[in-house]
Formats: structure tokens, C-alpha cells, sequence
């Protein structure tokens, strides 16, 4: 069987160190994206053709082009919660479109295993921590419920036409590679991690947290941040399993232990040495008092678990931002 894979949105965030990943594992790669938000600097040594999965006609080529691709991993998407609600059409237009012209290019190609990009978003609020996949599915975002539906278009596509699929929904996804050559550069930073960076590193005047009244042991909300470079091995388990001859079947993604947001400021202080000021503001709407995944299945079907904890992951996103403070810019 060949080894090429392709990877829609491989030049942003998760998908460049997923390509990295690929690469060390000895996959050949080619990387699709159109560069909204993606960097060409972030992959090395893999073909990278520029394209909008939102034009049928270039995604389809990819595969005329690169008739020995055995495998799709799916990145491609847009993916801020905020803004979702602001333009719900322009999410539902990429993130379920351009699904669709993905999925009918693979069709014609004879390609039949993709690996999705998911989230936990698709829960909402859950109702129980820690979340299993039988959590029930209630997006409460323009941006979870077109991840959602998304996948929901592949459960369709598998059952008329046997593409098989593994949605990850992962969980907060952070930190970067070890050696510090790609990380998070999506500007402006929107999750705590990088907008604290960017606070130490002058960038930002103010460093605020939203709510310190949350029922929690600190006041604040907790979450479940995964290493970005665990994302990348857990897509490339997905895809040996399906390769493997197995189901269509979702995984939650994380850590399986939850982190406060002053938890995080913490343990800046300690890898940085710096201490700075923090402010509080007023929750936000919607915001869960606490999520974190139960990686339970990953764990047992996939053979995956999480090698890093919370100080790797800001041990590796100082590095990254204050080796590059503007990014790959």
C-alpha cells in the first residue's frame, strides 16, 4: 500500500505539526491549503499546492496529480468560535462545502480512509466530566455545529458510499514543536496560552481572564490542553487504524485531566521566571465551568495516549514565541 497521505489545511497550526509527524514516520506527504491562515514556512520538504477545497475543480486535481494517495487527513477549516456567530455563513459555506467537494474528490480518486479534524465543541455544555463520546451532541456555536455537521455528512458518505472516517474531537489543542521551528501563529491570538506570550512579550498591555467566580477550587474555568505534537500522533493512529480494516468510529482527544486558567498563569511564572499582573473580567456567555475529555477509547482502540503534560506545553510555546515573536512573519 502507498504511503502518501494528503493533508487539507496542512499549513496551519495542527496540520504543519502533523506533517511534520508524518515525515519523521517516514510518510510521504502533499499538503492542500489556501493560505488564509495557514504558512508555507511551517512545512519543510512536502509538496504544498495552494488551493480552496471551495473550488471542486483544484482539490480534484491534487488527486490526478498524486494518483498513489492512500489516506486524507482534514484540517481545513475555519475554526473561531466567535466570529461563527458574527458569519455563520462563511462556516457553514468551508467547513461543510468544502467537506462535501473533499469527500466527492476522494470518490472519484478511489481514496476511501479520511481522519477528520473534530471537536469538543460538538457537546456544548456537557453534562458530565469527564466527556465520553456518548456525551450528548448539542453544539452551542455556528462553529461546533458545522464541525458537526460535517461529520454528519461523512456518516452519509459512509454508509452510500463506504468512505470510511474517524472524527477527533479534540480538546484544547497548545503548545509546539520541541525544537522550536513551527508553533502558533494564528494572529491575533485568540486562546489563552499564545495571548499570554504575547502579553510577556510586550505585544498585549493587558492580560485579562475571564471570571474568577466560577465553582471551582480557583475561581476559574478549567479545561483540557493537549500538546499539539499528541494531536499529531493521535491522527496519524487514526489513520493506521482505519488502514487496520476499522469502523467509523469518533475519539475524543485530550489529556483526560483538566487545567484552571490560573493553573496556567502559574506555571508560566515558573518556566518563564516572570511574574506580571492579571486581571479578571466578566465571564463569557457560554463558557463551561469545566470540560475534559475521557480519552478512554483513543486509549483502547487506537493504542494512543497523551506523552506530555502542561509544562511541556508552555515550556514549548515560550520557546516558540519568544523565539519568533511575530510568528513565521
Amino acid at each position: 500500500m502507498s504511503k502518501k497521505i494528503l493533508v487539507t489545511g496542512g499549513c496551519g497550526y495542527i496540520g504543519s505539526h502533523t506533517v511534520r509527524e508524518l515525515q519523521r514516520q517516514n510518510y510521504d506527504v502533499v499538503v492542500f491549503d489556501n493560505l488564509v491562515h495557514g504558512h508555507l514556512a511551517a512545512v519543510e520538504d512536502a509538496p504544498v499546492i495552494i488551493g480552496d477545497l471551495l473550488n471542486p475543480q483544484e482539490i480534484r486535481r491534487v488527486f490526478v496529480r498524486h494518483p498513489d494517495i492512500a489516506g486524507v487527513i482534514h484540517f481545513a477549516a475555519y475554526l473561531e468560535v466567535g466570529e461563527s456567530m458574527e458569519q455563520p455563513g462563511k462556516y457553514f459555506r468551508n467547513n461543510i462545502q468544502g467537506t462535501v467537494n473533499l469527500l466527492e474528490a476522494m470518490l472519484d480518486a478511489g481514496v476511501k480512509h479520511l481522519v477528520f479534524s473534530s471537536t469538543c465543541a460538538v457537546y456544548g455544555t456537557p453534562e458530565r466530566v469527564p466527556v465520553t463520546e456518548e456525551e450528548p451532541i448539542k453544539p452551542e456555536s455556528v462553529y461546533g455545529a458545522s464541525k458537526r455537521m460535517a461529520e454528519q455528512v461523512m456518516e452519509w458518505y459512509d454508509q452510500v458510499k463506504g468512505i470510511r472516517f474517524t472524527p477527533l474531537r479534540y480538546f484544547n489543542a497548545a503548545g509546539a514543536s520541541f525544537d522550536a521551528r513551527i508553533g502558533d501563529a494564528y494572529k491575533p491570538a485568540t486562546r489563552i496560552i499564545p495571548v499570554l506570550m504575547e502579553y510577556l512579550l510586550g505585544q498585549r498591555e493587558r492580560f485579562f481572564i475571564n471570571g474568577d467566580d466560577y465553582p471551582t477550587p480557583d475561581g476559574t474555568c478549567i479545561r483540557d490542553y493537549i500538546h499539539v505534537d499528541d494531536l499529531a500522533t493521535a491522527h496519524i493512529a487514526a489513520l493506521d487504524y482505519l488502514w487496520d480494516g476499522g469502523e467509523s468510529m469518533a475519539f475524543n482527544i485530550g489529556t483526560g485531566r483538566g487545567t484552571s486558567n490560573m493553573e496556567i498563569v502559574d506555571m508560566v511564572r515558573e518556566v518563564t521566571g516572570r511574574d506580571f499582573e492579571v486581571e479578571f473580567g466578566p465571564r463569557r456567555p457560554g463558557d463551561p465551568v469545566r470540560i475534559w475529555a475521557d480519552n478512554t477509547r483513543a486509549r483502547e482502540v487506537l493504542g494512543w495516549k497523551p506523552r506530555y503534560g502542561l509544562r511541556e506545553i508552555i515550556e514549548t510555546s515560550w520557546l516558540w514565541h519568544s523565539t519568533h515573536p511575530d510568528g513565521f512573519g
